[in-house]
C-alpha cells in the first residue's frame, strides 16, 4: 500500500472510531492498530528475504509486548525475540513456540538462563561471564550432557559507530552491549571460546536503531559475518551456521511513506555482504519499530484551548505518558499530527503555529511544539501518527495517568470498520492497586510498632529501681 493509501485508511479508522464512541469519557486517549497495514508489511519483511539462505523473521517485543498483537504476529508466520523474562511470558502466552524465540538481554540472571536451555530457546550471550555461567548452568544438568537443546550464540560489538540517536546506537566504540571486537584481543579470544564449545553456533550483531543509516548497519553485519569465517575456517569445520543480524530498520517519520523499507535493507546488505544470502548461514532478524510504527496511532481529545505569549495551546490527553520519547527527545522523536473535528472529520483551514499539549504535570510535556496546523477548539480530536511501536505499549506512569485502552481495526471494502479490543484502558482500581493498596497500613504499622517499643524503653529508663530503698520498702508494707 502507498502513504497515500495508508493515511486515508489510518484517517477513516479515526471517523469510524469516533462514531462508535471509542474516544468518549472516561477513555479521551486511546491507540489503533491497523490489522492488515501490519500483515501487509510483515507480507513484504519476508519477500525481501527471499533467497537460498533460511530465514526466522524474529519481532522484536520490546516495541509492542501486548499479547494479541504478538498473537497476530506469530499467526503472520514471525517469531519472537525477548530480553525480559516478562516479554518471554508474553510470548508464550500468545502462543510462540520456543523454536522460534530468540533471548536476548545484557543481565540474564541464572534462573533465566535456566529456564532458556530447559525450553530449548535460542540465546545470545552478552559477555564473558555470562558464558562462565551458562557453562556452569550446563554442567549442574547432566541430562543436557554438556550441550543447550537450542541454538547459543555470542553477541559482538562491531564498534562501526553511532548514527543520529545516540542512546539508539549499540555498536560504538564503549557500548554496553556484546563483546568489543576491536579491543585487543578480542577476536582471537572469541576464536578460542568457539573451539572449546561445539555448542556454540551463532554470531550475534546489532548496530542500532532510528537514526542509524542502512550502511552503518550493513558495516556491523559485514563486521560479524567476517568473524564467522574467521572461526569456521579456525576450527575446520562449518560450526558456526547461524547469524543474527539484529533489526534496527528506521522509520520514515517524516511522512506516509514506508520508507527506507526492507527491501533497500536487504539490497544494502546484498551490496556490502554479497555472500550473507549463499544458503550457508541461516539467518535471525530481530525488527521491531518496522513492523508495527507506520501502522498505529494514538487519538486524543482536545480539552481545553488556550493562548500564552501569543501562541494558542491546545490541551490534549496524550502526552508524556504516551509518547515520553517524544516528549523528553523531541529533536530525536518527532511525531506527525493530525487535527479532525468532534465528528473525525479531518479539518481544514489556514494554518496555525500552536502546540499540542498533554496532561502531565510539567512545563515540558508537548507532544508537538510550534507546529502549523488548523486551529484546534475543544472537543476536536488529535491524531499522533507512527506510534504502533512503543508509545501506546510502554507506559509511562507519570501523575498515576492509566494506561490507554488498544483497539485494531479492518476496513472491509465498502469501507465498513471492525474493531477489536486489545488491552483494556487501566482502572482507577487497578492504578490504586499497583501503587500498593494492599499494603496501607505497613509503614504506619511500621512506625506504630517502633514507636511501642521506644515508649517500653523509655518505661523502663524512667523508673527508677527501688529494691534497696528504705522508703520504697516502707512504701511496700504500708500498701499491704
Amino acid at each position: 500500500m502507498t502513504g497515500t493509501g495508508r493515511r486515508a485508511v489510518l484517517d477513516e479508522a479515526v471517523r469510524l472510531a469516533v462514531r462508535d464512541g471509542l474516544l468518549d469519557s472516561p477513555a479521551p486517549v486511546i491507540g489503533l492498530l491497523d490489522v492488515d497495514g501490519i500483515r501487509g508489511t510483515v507480507a513484504r519483511l519476508h519477500a525481501a528475504f527471499e533467497s537460498p539462505a533460511p530465514v526466522l523473521h524474529t519481532f522484536a517485543a520490546k516495541a509492542c509486548g501486548l499479547v494479541p498483537v504478538l498473537r497476530l504476529l506469530a499467526e503472520s508466520g514471525m517469531g519472537c525475540e525477548v530480553a525480559s523474562p516478562g516479554e518471554l511470558a508474553q510470548a508464550l502466552a500468545a502462543g510462540f513456540t520456543p523454536d522460534r524465540l530468540v533471548f536476548d538481554s545484557p543481565a540474564k540472571t541464572v534462573e533465566e538462563l535456566e529456564l532458556a536451555v530447559d525450553l530449548g530457546i535460542a540465546v545470545n550471550l552478552d559477555n564473558w561471564q555470562e558464558l562462565e555461567r551458562l557453562d556452569a548452568v550446563l554442567a549442574a544438568r547432566p541430562g543436557t550432557g554438556g550441550t543447550p537443546r537450542g541454538p547459543v550464540g555470542i553477541r559482538v560489538n562491531p564498534q562501526v559507530g553511532a548514527g543520529a540517536i545516540g542512546a539508539m546506537s549499540t555498536a560504538t566504540d564503549t557500548s554496553k552491549f556484546g563483546i568489543a571486537l576491536r579491543d585487543p584481543g578480542a577476536e582471537d579470544s572469541l576464536v578460542a571460546a568457539f573451539a572449546r564449545r561445539p555448542w556454540l553456533t551463532r554470531l550475534h550483531a546489532h548496530v542500532g536503531s532510528q537514526g542509524c543509516p542502512l550502511p552503518l548497519i550493513a558495516a556491523g553485519i559485514r563486521a560479524a559475518y567476517e568473524l564467522a569465517e574467521r572461526i569456521n575456517a579456525a576450527v575446520g569445520r562449518p560450526q558456526i551456521d547461524s547469524l543474527d543480524i539484529g533489526g534496527g530498520l528506521p522509520v520514515n517519520f517524516d511522512g506516509d511513506d514506508e520508507s527506507p523499507g526492507h527491501a533497500a535493507y536487504v539490497a544494502q546488505l546484498r551490496e556490502d555482504v554479497p555472500d550473507l544470502f549463499d544458503g550457508r548461514y541461516s539467518l535471525v532478524t530481530e525488527f521491531g519499530r518496522s513492523v508495527l510504527a507506520k501502522h498505529g496511532m494514538v487519538l486524543t481529545r482536545v480539552e481545553y484551548t488556550k493562548s500564552a505569549g501569543g501562541r494558542p495551546i491546545a490541551i490534549t490527553h496524550a502526552g508524556a505518558q504516551v509518547a515520553a520519547r517524544t516528549v523528553f527527545m523531541p529533536q530525536a522523536w518527532p511525531l506527525r499530527v493530525g487535527v479532525f473535528d468532534a465528528d473525525g472529520v479531518p479539518k481544514s483551514g489556514p494554518g496555525v503555529v500552536q502546540d499540542v499539549a498533554g496532561p502531565c504535570c510539567f512545563a515540558g510535556d508537548l507532544a508537538a511544539e510550534a507546529r502549523e496546523l488548523p486551529l484546534m477548539e475543544p472537543g476536536d480530536v488529535v491524531a499522533l501518527y507512527d506510534t504502533g511501536a512503543y508509545y501506546f505499549s510502554s507506559h509511562f506512569a507519570y501523575n498515576s495517568l492509566p494506561r490507554p485502552a488498544v483497539h485494531g481495526f479492518r476496513l472491509d471494502a465498502d469501507g465498513r470498520a471492525r474493531f477489536a479490543i486489545v488491552r483494556e484502558a487501566q482502572t482507577l482500581a487497578e492504578i490504586v492497586a499497583e501503587s500498593g493498596d494492599a499494603y496501607a497500613d505497613s509503614l504506619v504499622g511500621l512506625v506504630d510498632t517502633t514507636a511501642a517499643a521506644d515508649r517500653r524503653a523509655d518505661g523502663d529508663s524512667q523508673s527508677p529501681d527501688r529494691s534497696s530503698d528504705p522508703d520504697s520498702a516502707e512504701v511496700s508494707a504500708c500498701a499491704s
